[in-house]
C-alpha cells in the first residue's frame, strides 16, 4: 500500500471520526471561552483539567434535563455567534448578552440572568464621575462587542466621552488604577471583581443600564431551544438556577423579578438602536467612517514604525559590522532576543509590563513594540548587504585615502541599499499587517474594528470584505513604488 493512499486513509478516519462525535446525540455541545474566566467559565485551581463557574453548572443543569452529556467547546468570546451559526457546537454559554441583533440571527433562549451596567472610577473620583455625562472628554474603557460598548458609541456623541476598547476584562481595571483610563463600564459580574482585584477602585451605586445572558444556538435549532427553555423555566421554579449563583455569591434581588416575568411569559426591554439592531447595509454605512479612521491609524502606525526599524537596524547592523567585539557580541545578543520571543510577548511587557515604572501611551507602546520588533529583522538585511559588497570595492576607497565614514556612506552603503531595497519593501507590507496585534493594549487598528463591526452584525462576509480591500489599498501602492524604485536603481 503506497504512502499516499495510507494518508488518505488516516485523514478520512479522523474526519468521520470527527463528524460521528460531533454528532452524539448523547452529548451537548456547549460553546465557551475560558479565558472569560471566574465565575463565568475557568480552569480549575486545583485542577485545571476540570472547567468551574455558573455557566458551566448551567451547561451541566441543561444537560441533564436533556438526557446528555455536556462537552465544552473552546471560542473565542468575539467568534460565539458566527460559531453558533456554523453549527460548532449546540448551545452558546458564556456570559452572552441579549440583543435584538442576536434574536433576529439566532435561537435564543429566555434570559438566565439580569445584571447592571455599572461605571467604576477611583476612589477620589467617586463622587465627581457619577454618570456618563460627568465623564466629557475622558477616556472610558470597555471590551468590544458588548452593550457597554454599544452605550459608550452613543455617549461618545452626545457626551463626548472617549471609549478605549480592550481585548480582555482585566487590564480595563488595572489600568484604571494606574490611571490610563478614567472610569470603567463593564457588567456588574466584571465590575465586582474588577473592584476586588484592585485597591482603591469603586463602584457607581446607580446603574447606567440593565442586561441580561442568555443561550445561543443556530438558527435552525428552534426546537432544541424550546426544550432548553423548558429546562431553564423548570430549574427557576424549583430553585436550582437560584442555588447556583449563589453558591457563586451572584444572587440578588433583581434575579427574582426576571423569572417571575419568564415564568409569566413576559419578555425583557432591551436598549434601543444599537449598532447590532441595524441592518447590514445601514451598519455598514454607519462603521465606514470609523474603518477609514482605524486604516488611517494602522498607516500613520505602520510608516513610523517602520522608520523607526530602518534607522535603529541600521545603527545595529553598522555596528555588528564594524563595531568591537564585544559591542558586536550584545547587539547580536539583543537581535536573537527580539527574533526569539513574540511580538505579542514584547507588547504586553513594554505597555502593561513597565507601568509600574513608566505609563507608555498606548500609540507609542506600539510604535516602540513594533519598530524595534522589526529593527532586528532589518539589521539582518543590512547586515547581509553591507557584506554582500565586494571586498575588491572596500580595498580600492582605502586605496584611494576614504576614512571608514566616507567609505560606508560613500561606496558600501548606497549599493547595500539597492540590495536590501526589496525584502525591505517585503518587511513593510508584514509590519502593515503586524500592526492588526496592536489592540490588544487599546489601539483600536484597522482589524479591531472590523472585528467589533463583525461581531456586532453577526457576520464577517462585508466586514472582512472592507477590511481586506483596505489593506490592499494601503499596501499594493507602496509595492508598486518599491518595484519603480528598484527598476530605476537597476537602469542606473
Amino acid at each position: 500500500m503506497s504512502v499516499r493512499v495510507v494518508c488518505v486513509a488516516v485523514i478520512a478516519a479522523v474526519l468521520m471520526g470527527a463528524r460521528v462525535r460531533a454528532q452524539d446525540p448523547l452529548e451537548l455541545r456547549w460553546g465557551g471561552d475560558a479565558e472569560g474566566g471566574a465565575p463565568f467559565v475557568e480552569a480549575d485551581p486545583r485542577d485545571p483539567a476540570r472547567l468551574v463557574g455558573f455557566d458551566v453548572e448551567i451547561a451541566e443543569l441543561i444537560a441533564r434535563g436533556l438526557g446528555r452529556v455536556p462537552r465544552f467547546v473552546q471560542v473565542g468570546f468575539t467568534s460565539l455567534d458566527a460559531s453558533a451559526a456554523r453549527g460548532d457546537f449546540d448551545i452558546g454559554l458564556s456570559g452572552i448578552e441579549d440583543s435584538a441583533a442576536r434574536r433576529a440571527r439566532l435561537a435564543v433562549t429566555v434570559p438566565y440572568y439580569q445584571f447592571r451596567e455599572l461605571l467604576t472610577v477611583r476612589e477620589p473620583d467617586r463622587g465627581r464621575f457619577r454618570s456618563l455625562a460627568d465623564l466629557r472628554g475622558r477616556r472610558v474603557a470597555t471590551l468590544g462587542a458588548t452593550l457597554a460598548y454599544d452605550l459608550l458609541v452613543a455617549a461618545r456623541t452626545q457626551h463626548d466621552v472617549v471609549p478605549v476598547v480592550y481585548e480582555d476584562d482585566v487590564h480595563p481595571y488595572s489600568d484604571l488604577a494606574v490611571g490610563r483610563v478614567d472610569a470603567v463600564l463593564l457588567d456588574q459580574v466584571l465590575a465586582e471583581r474588577g473592584v476586588r482585584r484592585n485597591a482603591g477602585l469603586v463602584n457607581q451605586d446607580s446603574a447606567v443600564d440593565v442586561g441580561y445572558y442568555v443561550g445561543v444556538l443556530a438558527p435552525s435549532q428552534a426546537r432544541l431551544r424550546d426544550r432548553v427553555n423548558g429546562s431553564l423555566r423548570e430549574a427557576m421554579r424549583d430553585g436550582r438556577l437560584e442555588a447556583i449563583f449563589r453558591r457563586w455569591d451572584m444572587w440578588n434581588g433583581d434575579q427574582p423579578r426576571l423569572y417571575a416575568r419568564v415564568l409569566a411569559g413576559d419578555g425583557v426591554e432591551l436598549t434601543p438602536l444599537t449598532a447590532s439592531s441595524l441592518s447590514t447595509w445601514e451598519a455598514t454605512r454607519r462603521y465606514v467612517p470609523s474603518l477609514l479612521q482605524a486604516a488611517v491609524i494602522t498607516l500613520v502606525l505602520s510608516c513610523a514604525a517602520m522608520a523607526l526599524a530602518v534607522m535603529v537596524g541600521a545603527a545595529i547592523a553598522s555596528g555588528r559590522v564594524y563595531g568591537p567585539a564585544p559591542l558586536r557580541a550584545v547587539l547580536t545578543a539583543w537581535v536573537e532576543l527580539i527574533r526569539g520571543t513574540p511580538l505579542l510577548l514584547q507588547l504586553f511587557v513594554l505597555y502593561f509590563g513597565f507601568a509600574s515604572v513608566v505609563q507608555l501611551p498606548a500609540f507609542l507602546a506600539a510604535l516602540a513594540a513594533l519598530g524595534l520588533n522589526y529593527a532586528a529583522y532589518e539589521s539582518e538585511i543590512y547586515r547581509g548587504a553591507l557584506e554582500a559588497v565586494p571586498a575588491g570595492q572596500l580595498d580600492a576607497a582605502r586605496t584611494l585615502g576614504f576614512s571608514r565614514i566616507q567609505t560606508l556612506t560613500l561606496v558600501r552603503a548606497p549599493q547595500a541599499f539597492r540590495l536590501a531595497l526589496a525584502p525591505m519593501t517585503n518587511d513593510f507590507v508584514a509590519l502593515l499587517k503586524d500592526s492588526s496585534l496592536v489592540s490588544v493594549i487599546t489601539v483600536v487598528e484597522l482589524t479591531k474594528q472590523t472585528s467589533i463591526f463583525a461581531a456586532n452584525i453577526g457576520s464577517w462576509v462585508v466586514p472582512g470584505a472592507l477590511c481586506a480591500a483596505l489593506y490592499l489599498a494601503l499596501s499594493l501602492p507602496l509595492a508598486r513604488y518599491a518595484r519603480r524604485v528598484e527598476k530605476r536603481w537597476r537602469r542606473g
